[in-house]
């Protein structure tokens, strides 16, 4: 019989279907150049914008999905496995079955069991020889039955158990394509996404001027904690003090790799004091806090404030991007003593001492 093993490969990350794309409030009013001062956004950056969030929204309860998904497929396959290993004990069987019919055949064989009656009747030399042949033949004819049917409903079983081991490994090779099919999709909507809204602050970039603020629905959360890391989810690329071609000197914030799109958290309370549009930082915000520090969230695509507006911990204040003098989708973080570049700190070991670690 065919096995019906194989290895079947998960999707790294299981995505489903998009629920539908709402659109986010109005913007807020204004016209910004330069520090984009009570700037407006247009609806179709408004709509954008909160697209992009959206699809950041769905991706996320689609993973939880998909995780649970992907846990439901594990126990799928051993379920499958075991199947299999119940398979290969059901051949071995038959195997025996079928040995033991043969030591049968030929034991009849050597004693003629299976010697006709008109035979026997004619060569018994009295009826108690023809009766003992008898009762040979005919316990000799039940062995043989209860053998031959033994392994006929043996390789029944085995027939529907491989049948059933086979719909098994189909059933998860279909939802695995499933999974993988779905999670393309979401990808290409993402993608496109991600680069209209950049294309939209390449523009603003180029012009010098902000678009104006973008208001996205906020999550609600229970924060209890007074500081945050600007993104939730990242990978640190360039640290501060570190060498590249792009600076005229050493780095002075610390880079977050993000994907377009992703939403920036203010990382404490406080005030915004510019929101900026060209220069080699592209868009930007900068916050003053109310310890007197500042910080600035550099090359997004897209703000979500205007200044003088009071923000607060963990509100998203823009969306991050490649705009102005970037290598490549990233969040450049800087913390200051004053709101101009130039009085840059770490900022890993300021957030350290207010109870944020990166990493």
């Amino acid at each position: 019989m065919r096995s019906y093993r194989r290895r079947l490969l998960l999707v790294p990350a299981l995505l489903c279907a998009l629920a539908s794309l709402a659109a986010g409030p109005a913007a807020g009013s204004g016209d910004g150049k330069g520090t984009g001062r009570n700037g407006t956004g247009t609806g179709g950056d408004s709509v954008l914008s909160t697209q992009v969030v959206q699809l950041y929204a769905d991706a996320a309860l689609a993973t939880q999905r998909y995780e649970a998904g992907r846990r439901e497929a594990d126990v799928q396959r051993a379920k499958a496995q075991r199947m299999e290993a119940l398979l290969e004990r059901e051949r071995r069987e038959i195997g025996v079955l079928h040995e033991d019919l043969g030591r049968i055949a030929r034991a009849q064989y050597r004693t003629s069991g299976g010697m006709p009656l008109t035979a026997q009747i004619i060569l018994a030399k009295s009826p108690d020889q023809l009766m003992r042949g008898q009762r040979v033949f005919s316990q000799t004819n039940l062995v043989v039955g209860n053998a031959v049917e033994k392994s006929r409903r043996a390789e029944a079983r085995l027939s529907k158990d491989e049948a059933k081991a086979a719909a098994s490994w189909q059933s998860l090779e279909n939802r695995n394509a499933e999974l993988a099919e779905l999670k393309k999709g979401v990808e290409q909507k993402l993608e496109e996404a991600r680069w209209q809204l950049q294309g939209r602050a390449d523009a603003s970039v180029a012009a010098g001027s902000c678009r104006g603020a973008v208001r996205l629905d906020q999550p609600k959360t229970d924060r209890t904690t007074e500081w945050v890391t600007p993104v939730e989810s990242y990978e640190l690329s360039a640290a501060f003090g570190s060498g590249g071609l792009r600076w005229a000197n050493l780095h002075t914030g610390q880079d977050f790799a993000v994907p377009i799109g992703t939403p920036v958290r203010a990382v404490g309370g406080g005030k915004v004091v510019r929101v900026s549009c060209g220069g080699a930082f592209g868009m930007e915000v900068v916050l003053r806090h109310t310890d007197g520090y500042y910080t600035q969230y550099a090359h997004l695509a897209a703000v979500a404030v205007d200044e003088g507006e009071r923000v607060e911990t963990g509100q998203w204040i823009g969306q991050t991007g490649t705009s102005g003098n970037s290598t490549g989708p990233h969040l450049h973080f800087e913390v200051r003593i004053t709101p101009e570049m130039g009085s840059a700190l770490d900022p890993v070991p300021w957030l350290t001492a207010r109870g944020v670690r990166l990493g």
